[in-house]
């Protein structure tokens, strides 16, 4: 059977989360590990709207911060800090020895060193002009 590659450059979220189901098939086979939950927390205002949301998962001991996010007209108040710090409980909780995150130069990598997560790598010009900063938490010492 030939095998073309065709640009798709609208895949569903319900496709997205098909490869990410074959891609975790794969890494459970390969670790033996299948404990994969998904760890969000969400504030919403007073009509209901989500105004902020901390989002990953944990896995095999580990947990990443995928999204994290505070409406703009309630930055300052608190709510990334009470959301970050209860998807750290939550890992714990899970046993998860580590959390990492990526954040942009021009997002949140301070906030998350006062967090107590360290600086792992800098990628420089990702975007152009920009830094990508790999960060980690460690909870739980190995």
């Amino acid at each position: 059977m030939d095998a073309i590659v065709q640009p798709r450059h609208d895949l569903s979220p319900t496709e997205i989360d098909a490869i990410e189901d074959r891609l975790y098939g794969h890494n459970q086979g390969a670790t033996g590990r299948d404990d994969v939950q998904g760890l969000g927390f969400v504030i919403n205002d007073e009509a209901g709207r989500i105004i902020g949301v901390a989002a990953g998962y944990s896995w095999a001991g580990t947990s990443e911060l995928r999204q994290m996010w505070v409406d703009k007209d309630y930055r300052g108040r608190g709510f990334a800090r009470q959301l970050l710090d209860q998807f750290v409980a939550e890992a714990t909780r899970r046993g998860a020895r580590r959390i990492w995150v990526a954040s942009y130069d021009f997002q949140a990598p301070e906030f998350y060193e006062k967090s107590g997560f360290r600086r792992m790598a800098s990628l420089a010009d990702w975007p152009e002009g920009h830094t990508n900063v790999i960060l980690c938490r460690t909870l739980i010492p190995g």
